[in-house]
C-alpha cells in the first residue's frame, strides 16, 4: 500500500498534464506534458528478439503502452484502437512506432508478445525483461501495476495496471498522455500534430 501511494505521488509530481495544449495554431485532444520533458529511456528485450531502447526510435513519434498479453479487456481495446489509428495515418504510420511494455514478465516472453501483437498490427513491438528492470521503467513513467486474482481460474491471476498511453515526439520528449478509451480519431489527430514538428 505504501509503495502504491508513493508511486501515485511520484506520478503527480512527474506529470503536469493540462487538458489541452496548443501546437502552433492547433490543439491536442488529450492531456499534455507542460513543459515537455525527456522521456525516460530503457533497455529491454524486444518481441523481435533484439534489444529494444527508446533512443533507437529517435526521429519517429513513439507510442509507449504498458499492459500484458493475458489482459481481458483494457489492453485489447487500446491495441484495437491503435490499429485503427495506424490505418487512419496511412503512409505516415511508417514514422510512428508502438511499444507495448509488459507488466507480466512471468508469462510474457518475447515470442508470446510477438504472437499477441501481430493480431493487431505486425509493426507493433513488445518489450519484456527481468522483473526489476520492468519495475524500474514503470516507476520512471509513474505506472502502477499489481497482481490480482483473476475471475478466470485458468489464468490464475491478472495484473491491474495504469491504462493511459504516452506519446513521445521525434526528439524523445514526452508530449501527450492519452487516457483509456480515447477515440482513435483523437489519437490520430495528436500524432499528426507531433509528426508536423519535424
Amino acid at each position: 500500500m505504501k509503495r502504491a501511494l508513493l508511486l501515485i505521488v511520484s506520478l503527480l509530481v512527474f506529470l503536469t498534464a493540462s487538458s489541452t495544449s496548443t501546437a502552433g495554431d492547433e490543439v491536442f485532444k488529450s492531456g499534455t506534458f507542460d513543459p515537455p520533458r525527456e522521456a525516460p529511456d530503457f533497455e529491454l528485450v524486444g518481441s523481435n528478439g533484439a534489444p529494444i531502447t527508446l533512443k533507437q526510435f529517435r526521429g519517429k513519434v513513439v507510442i509507449v503502452q504498458f499492459g500484458f498479453s493475458y489482459c481481458p479487456k483494457i489492453c485489447p481495446t487500446t491495441l484495437a484502437n491503435l490499429s485503427t489509428v495506424f490505418t487512419q495515418l496511412g503512409p505516415a504510420a511508417a514514422e510512428v512506432q508502438e511499444i507495448f511494455i509488459t507488466v507480466d514478465p512471468e508469462r510474457d516472453s518475447p515470442e508470446r508478445l510477438r504472437e499477441f501483437l501481430q493480431f493487431f498490427n505486425p509493426t507493433f513491438l513488445g518489450a519484456t525483461g527481468a522483473e526489476d528492470k520492468l519495475e524500474a521503467v514503470q516507476h520512471d513513467y509513474g505506472v502502477l501495476a499489481t497482481k490480482a486474482a483473476s475471475e478466470d481460474k485458468k489464468l490464475g491471476y491478472e495484473v491491474h495496471h495504469s491504462s493511459s498511453i504516452y506519446l513521445i515526439d521525434r526528439e524523445g520528449k514526452l508530449r501527450v498522455l492519452v487516457p483509456f478509451g480515447k477515440a482513435p480519431e483523437a489519437i490520430t489527430h495528436d500524432i499528426l500534430l507531433l509528426l508536423k514538428k519535424k
